[in-house]
């Protein structure tokens, strides 16, 4: 088995390989920054390919598929990621459309392609790491909160898709609270709530990819926000989030 993980030179999805590693996967390990690459490889006892790119460009995406399409891949995670802090007027636009690009774009293409053939050979696992953002508004962090709702959204939507077809690939969105990882500081925020371990996250995540579940939201805590923020009207839900954002930038 042979898994591809984006964004797998820290945080999650570092944590990631470590636990496929450990189940014995083969792993293609994607990230812009290539020793980090090479250092994870060294330190994992499967065989590992590595492959520096910044995905934020749509053509490195493309590219990136076309070296992985023919190297037999079960599992894709799309891991890659990153936050901004602060109010909608005053952010900076370009660090909004790399993260755009990012977040959705590289989500959005590699997905579909490697689903392509998954769907035709009728296997094959997708993760896709969005955020219990998904699920409200987010004041002070604006584009973030959306561009996750697009990688929820639309894993769902093709997972029905499939399901319909009576495939056997399966889609899997990890929605995850606060995770002590390397995130809160690229965002220039600091948690209000404490983070979950990084290494439970992920073994978490994978073993219920591997059985098949939709969302997947690690911690009862943030399971019962989640199902909260459905009940409350959106208005209040935003004023909430926006006094919980005010905190992680310490405004």
């Amino acid at each position: 088995m042979k898994a591809l993980i984006t964004g797998a030179s820290s945080g999650i999805g570092k944590d990631m390989a470590y636990v496929l590693a450990e189940q014995g996967w083969e792993l293609i390990l994607v990230a812009r920054r290539t020793h980090l690459l090479e250092q994870l490889a060294q330190s994992l006892p499967v065989e590992c390919r590595i492959i520096a790119a910044d995905l934020s460009d749509p053509s490195v995406c493309r590219d990136l598929y076309e070296k992985t399409k023919d190297d037999g891949v079960d599992l894709l995670i799309n891991n890659a990621g990153f936050g901004l802090h602060g109010e909608f007027v005053s952010t900076d636009l370009q660090r909004e459309e790399e993260m755009i690009d990012l977040n959705i774009k590289a989500v959005h293409i590699l997905t579909k392609l490697f689903a392509k053939d998954f769907s035709k050979r009728n296997s094959g696992y997708i993760l896709n790491v969005a955020s219990a953002a998904a699920f409200t508004p987010g004041p002070l962090m604006d584009t973030y909160y959306a561009t996750k709702v697009y990688v929820l959204r639309l894993g769902l939507a093709l997972r029905e898709e499939l399901r319909r077809r009576g495939s056997k690939v399966v889609v899997s969105t990890l929605c995850p609270g606060p995770v002590d990882t390397d995130f809160n500081n690229v965002a220039g925020v600091r948690f209000s709530l404490p983070g979950l371990n990084s290494r439970k996250v992920a073994e978490y995540a994978i073993a219920k990819t591997l059985r098949g579940k939709a969302i997947i939201i690690p911690g009862f805590t943030m399971k019962l926000a989640c199902v909260g923020s459905k009940l409350l009207p959106a208005t209040v839900v935003s004023r909430v989030a926006y006094l919980l954002q005010r905190k992680k930038g310490g405004v």
